[in-house]
């Protein structure tokens, strides 16, 4: 287990956080001998981040559907 000093994680930010996204946690202690944990958060997955399907359907089926429907709205 290595712990940091508030001084020395304040000196080198970036190594601090290098080393706790390697190891999964860094510990930091203060002069008074608090400990705080630095843990890495994953990143959330974007919400229509979603696989797609395999439908049968090709996209100049799809197209030709679409001009379809649309040049049926015109003549309502």
């Amino acid at each position: 287990m290595t712990v940091f000093t508030y001084s020395e994680t304040r000196q080198r930010l970036a190594a601090v956080l290098d080393f706790a996204k390697r190891k999964g946690e860094a510990l930091i202690q203060r002069k008074d001998g608090s400990l705080f944990r630095l843990v890495p958060v994953a990143p959330a997955e974007p919400p229509l981040d979603i696989e797609g399907i395999d439908g049968g359907v090709f996209s100049h089926e799809i197209l030709a559907a679409v001009r379809e429907s649309r040049s049926a709205r015109k003549f309502k």
